[in-house]
């Protein structure tokens, strides 16, 4: 009877390989030490994601153009000089615009989109400078399957093209053990329809939520079927009222703990396979805040990022994590000043996202630049030149 159960299993096993369904190891097969950590990067009112799974990683969009610098900035500060993969979601720019950037610091072997073409000067970089590593984009299929160290990764859609780019977007589950990851892009309600109707399954740990919390995304039947226990929000200050009270509401009626990086900063998630600890760059003090969704270090167990040196007053550094973390000792929570996160005091150049030029800060030219173009960068010259950016002709820098 036992040796016709394993037959059994064994044929079970090698249907679901035939179907595209990702076999994850169970928690107790996974390598010794084996763990798959998640950084949701906080890059605003935008996506960036960075994977870490047993020495192999995979970026998961990258910001906007602005976000380059912190991008570049973030990897070197991992070491992340190779990528496995790298993910771009959708062609739209607050998930593009950084990846330039990411494959001028960091190599990749493979570049997943769910389009290859998009009439945009972020796109078109994005492509220049996989070109430039002999690496074109893969339009993935949904139901492949791919592995990331010991975790295994499957795309979910988008299932089928839509004129809405929003719903092109590539959705993705990462399973490490018992533990899950979904990341859903900038899908909304009719894409999330149809993976629903694909009968795929999307029971998840952790949620990045679909396009910042729009209100066009996260509805209850996709969330019955996910049923997270957490919920990364990834948004900043925005004129479109991300998140909206009703994606906030339906996440706590489900339970779910939330996770917003405008009030929290980059949010960190680790996995050993069985369980998932969380940290975040900065704890939630305002009541006001905590009541629209966010949680508390009181209400979940969150744990503040503790530096080891004083943070300098540059945006670059202080958005990517520290190494060490201390939760039992007692730290001053960061105030969310917002100047102080988008004014840096000391910058060695200014970026210009538009002409993709850098100059001294007294340069007449960043006087005479728009506020919204500016990228104060507290890197070197070869590294702002290695992000594609080109020296000014009138201060030389």
């Amino acid at each position: 009877m036992k040796r016709i159960s394993c037959i059994a299993l064994s044929l079970l096993m090698m249907l679901l390989i035939c179907l595209g369904a990702p076999v994850a190891a169970a928690a107790d097969t996974l390598p010794a030490g084996s763990t798959l950590t998640a950084h949701f990067i906080d890059v605003g009112e935008a996506d960036a994601a960075l994977l870490v799974c047993d020495g192999e990683a995979m970026l998961i969009d990258g910001g906007n153009v602005g976000d380059s610098s912190l991008i570049y900035t973030y990897l070197k500060n991992q070491s992340i000089s190779h990528l496995k993969y790298i993910v771009c979601s959708h062609a739209h720019e607050d998930h593009v615009g950084g990846l330039a950037a990411a494959l001028n610091y960091a190599t990749v072997d493979y570049a997943y989109c769910s389009s290859t073409a998009y009439d945009s000067d972020a796109f078109n970089d994005f492509v220049k400078y996989l070109n430039a590593q002999g690496r074109a984009i893969i339009v993935p299929t949904a139901g492949s399957t791919l592995t990331l160290g010991s975790a295994s990764i499957q795309f979910l859609g988008p299932v089928k093209q839509d004129a809405n780019l929003n719903n092109n977007s590539i959705v993705l589950r990462v399973t490490h053990g018992d533990v899950s990851f979904l990341f859903t892009g900038d899908a909304e309600r009719e894409e999330e329809q149809s993976i629903l109707d694909a009968g795929y399954t999307l029971s998840s740990t952790v949620l990045k939520v679909g396009h910042h919390g729009s209100d066009t995304s996260t509805t209850y039947p996709f969330l019955r079927a996910i049923m997270p226990k957490y919920a990364v929000i990834s948004t900043g200050e925005n004129t479109f009222g991300h998140p909206t009270e009703n994606t906030l509401s339906r996440l706590k009626d489900a339970g779910v703990q939330i996770c917003r990086t405008d009030q929290q900063g980059t949010v960190i998630c680790t996995s050993d396979g069985k369980t998932v600890s969380v940290v975040t760059e900065k704890a939630v003090t305002d009541a006001a805040s905590l009541t629209s969704g966010s949680v508390s270090q009181q209400e979940a167990p969150l744990q503040q990022i503790v530096p080891t040196t004083p943070e300098p007053a540059s945006e670059v550094t202080r958005t990517a994590p520290v190494q060490q973390v201390a939760p039992q000792a007692p730290v001053a929570p960061e105030p969310a000043s917002e100047v102080t996160r988008t004014t840096p005091v000391a910058a060695n150049y200014i970026l210009n996202t538009n002409t993709h030029k850098f100059h001294y800060p007294g340069c007449k030219s960043v006087k005479q630049m728009k506020e919204s173009n500016k990228q104060p960068f507290s890197g070197t010259r070869d590294e702002a030149i290695a992000m594609g950016y080109s020296p000014c002709g009138n201060c030389h820098p």
